[in-house]
């Protein structure tokens, strides 16, 4: 898994998690639905730490907080 799979499953599972749909998050987060589709569906590749940083905003949470994951720690992603 590479880092932008880790990043689509770990915004899944604080989805998950915390009961929000992505319509609910792209509202609280600032960031517009289409963008979050884009990254959810995985078109979007590489999504950009400001992107990653509102999305944590509209968790509540902080950039070390939402990499603060298993997903984050295989052998092909180093931790960070």
């Amino acid at each position: 898994m590479n880092i932008s799979q880790a990043v689509v499953l770990r915004i899944r599972q604080l989805c998950s998690d915390k009961g929000i749909s992505p319509n609910l998050l792209s509202r609280r987060s600032g960031l517009p639905s289409g963008t979050l589709k884009s990254i959810l569906n995985g078109e979007s590749k590489n999504p950009g730490i400001i992107a990653i940083k509102k999305l944590c905003d509209g968790f509540g949470l902080s950039l070390s907080e939402f990499f603060d994951s298993p997903l984050f720690q295989s052998r092909e992603n180093p931790p960070l």
